[in-house]
């Protein structure tokens, strides 16, 4: 599981993110704390991004300078919790395209079903990176990676706010070539398949749902 999870220890993450935790962060507050955060966990995923050069003017000189190389990115968010992550992303990486697929876990059986997909052509020749807030059980997140490699992505990472073991050990066991980053593995499920301590339903503390 080492090799599959990459854990952002930054203390900024860390503080951004006990502060989204605690129950009286109000909805303004946390969306703005989620979009922060999610620049930092940009940075993570995004650190062995491939570099080459090109020959820039500086004010002072020619020079050969670093420039990013290989495949192009594209963002995928899973609805709708997803799109909190998408948009401090994109302030980062804002030439990245941008994919939507809409899962919703069943409350009964926790399985993910599936009513909405859009997504950017191409995928074979990109770096595809997955954005949910929550690795809960796992299904909904392997069920929209299954989906991207049937449409040809084969580069795919899968960033998190938090992860739980057992959504940790679900991606290993479906998709053990997609590497996860989080930025905290919390201890475990409940009998609701919410991630304990976490932080609560992300998509309702981010809009002021219920």
């Amino acid at each position: 599981m080492a090799d599959h999870l990459t854990i952002a220890t930054h203390p900024l993450v860390q503080h951004k993110l006990t502060l989204m935790r605690k129950a009286d962060t109000p909805t303004a507050q946390f969306r703005q704390l989620l979009r922060e955060i999610s620049q930092l966990l940009a940075y993570e995923v995004t650190r062995d991004l491939e570099l080459t050069t090109a020959r820039i003017t500086t004010p002072l000189v020619e020079m050969d300078a670093p420039v990013l190389a290989g495949p192009k990115l594209a963002l995928v968010s899973i609805l709708r919790a997803g799109n909190g992550l998408l948009d401090g992303m994109l302030d980062l990486i804002p030439s990245a395209r941008v994919g939507f697929i809409g899962l919703y876990r069943d409350e009964v059986t926790l399985k993910p079903v599936e009513y909405y997909a859009k997504l950017p052509a191409g995928l074979e020749t990109r770096r595809t990176i997955v954005v949910d807030p929550m690795l809960a059980t796992g299904n909904s997140s392997a069920a929209a990676v299954s989906m991207l490699k049937a449409k040809g992505a084969r580069d795919i990472r899968f960033l998190c706010l938090l992860a739980a073991p057992e959504g940790v050990a679900r991606m290993a066991q479906a998709h053990p070539d997609v590497p996860i980053t989080t930025g905290a593995l919390d201890e475990r499920l409940n009998d609701k398949g919410y991630i304990v301590p976490g932080l609560g339903d992300a998509g309702d503390r981010m809009f002021g749902t219920k």
